[in-house]
């Protein structure tokens, strides 16, 4: 084995723990986590190969699972601009659990005309924006329940939080998120 492979293999080996643990806080579900690290770690083998020697690899490989998370989350977001509706597929959770939670009746029908069209595009894009900002432990709930499709007892098993802290978390990240895009919604659609 060549040096370069040696100090690759040597690079995987160290930073695999850290950002598989960082990971599994961002993304519950774990062939999710094995999937992004593999995309980095073949990403960081193609580039140690055909740049110069990456000066900080723990540094580079952190900013690109970071980057792949960030993807899947906009991903998300457009799979749900593209249907029209909470989910394009059948099986999967709906947008939100309860209808008295629900976010869905703040959208815009995109069969409406252009302008319900752009401002559905507008307040989705500025829901993505409002989760971002969202405080960490009410994110990861939210999008773990909402986007992920994970149930409250998968995550209180996983996270060690019991199931009514969950609840409330959640509570409060679309409270939070229904308040921020009720006024976005107020300006588009002139209510």
């Amino acid at each position: 084995m060549a040096d370069a492979d040696r100090s690759v293999t040597a690079v995987i080996a160290s930073e695999r723990p850290r950002l598989k643990a960082w990971l599994r806080r961002q993304v519950p579900d774990a062939q999710d986590v094995e999937d992004i690290l593999q995309d980095a770690f073949f990403e960081f083998v193609v580039a140690a190969r055909l740049m110069e020697p990456i000066r900080h690899a723990g540094a580079w490989l952190f900013t690109v699972v970071r980057n792949r998370v960030t993807d899947r989350r906009r991903q998300a977001g457009r799979m749900l601009d593209a249907a029209g509706s909470p989910s394009a597929d059948p099986g999967a959770s709906p947008l939100f659990a309860t209808e008295d939670e629900s976010i869905v009746d703040l959208l815009p029908d995109p069969a409406a005309g252009p302008e319900e069209s752009y401002a559905r595009k507008r307040l989705i894009q500025a829901l993505e924006e409002a989760v971002l900002a969202l405080p960490a432990d009410q994110r990861l709930v939210f999008i773990a329940h909402e986007i992920d499709g994970i149930s409250f007892k998968a995550m209180a098993q996983a996270s060690g939080e019991s199931i009514n802290t969950l609840l409330s978390r959640k509570h409060y990240a679309v409270k939070a998120l229904r308040q921020r895009l009720q006024a976005l919604r107020d300006e588009v659609m002139g209510s």
